[in-house]
């Protein structure tokens, strides 16, 4: 047996951030856009526009924007309050793993 969770924040009963959607994020930062970040996560393009949108509108400002400073057909990067958030995130989920690992021995042994 190993012991799994699902960490995950809400906004008003909206899902805003989750691993899933920090990975996102991070893809769309990496790729410069959501098509490649989609391929490189594995699942289709219209999914992952379609959480950046519910993300952004849940939280009433945008994740990701135009960069003027890159390259491709429509250029795009982390906000700098989606660069907050995705380093907030990391900040609250780390130690988490550990913490379940813990419980878990507490509770069944190792």
């Amino acid at each position: 047996m190993k012991p799994k969770f699902n960490l995950w924040i809400e906004h008003k009963g909206n899902v805003v951030l989750s691993d899933w959607r920090v990975q996102l994020l991070e893809a769309v930062a990496a790729a410069g856009s959501v098509s490649a970040a989609a391929a490189q996560m594995h699942v289709p393009a219209q999914r992952a526009r379609q959480k950046l949108k519910e993300m952004e509108q849940a939280l009433g400002f945008k994740v990701v924007e135009p960069d003027p400073t890159g390259e491709g057909r429509r250029p795009l990067r982390l906000s700098a309050r989606g660069k907050r958030l995705v380093e907030q995130f990391g900040r609250f989920a780390s130690g988490f793993d550990a913490e379940v690992a813990r419980r878990y021995r507490k509770a069944f042994g190792s």
